[in-house]
């Protein structure tokens, strides 16, 4: 059964925050919403420098960048499709199964923006 899309996007905005690192901002850094998760320059760096660091969040709506699957065992396990953690910033989340599910049928109906 998909999830639902409704309780993903209350968990993607206002739970998760995920478009404070995967959605561009614009020249006040406010987030730009006509390019909402469309993948961004990650907005913050460590104080101390770190080559392990990405240097930009990938899109994440309209079509996730891995499987159904790969998306719910991230949201659920912390880990990747490498089968090694996301670095951070990027949360080790422990969420549900079903809100997982929820986070994904909600991306699904992002836009993408070309």
């Amino acid at each position: 059964k998909g999830g639902d899309a409704a309780r993903g996007k209350y968990l993607v905005q206002a739970v998760a925050m995920c478009g404070q690192c995967h959605t561009p901002r614009d020249a006040s850094g406010n987030l730009d919403m006509s390019r909402w998760l469309q993948g961004a320059p990650v907005p913050w760096a460590p104080s101390v420098p770190n080559t392990n660091w990405p240097l930009v969040a990938p899109r994440i709506g309209g079509n996730p960048p891995a499987s159904d699957a790969d998306i719910v065992k991230l949201l659920t396990t912390g880990i990747w499709t490498t089968g090694k953690p996301l670095r951070f910033p990027m949360m080790p989340f422990r969420m549900s199964q079903q809100d997982a599910k929820a986070v994904v049928a909600y991306l699904k109906t992002v836009g993408a923006q070309d």
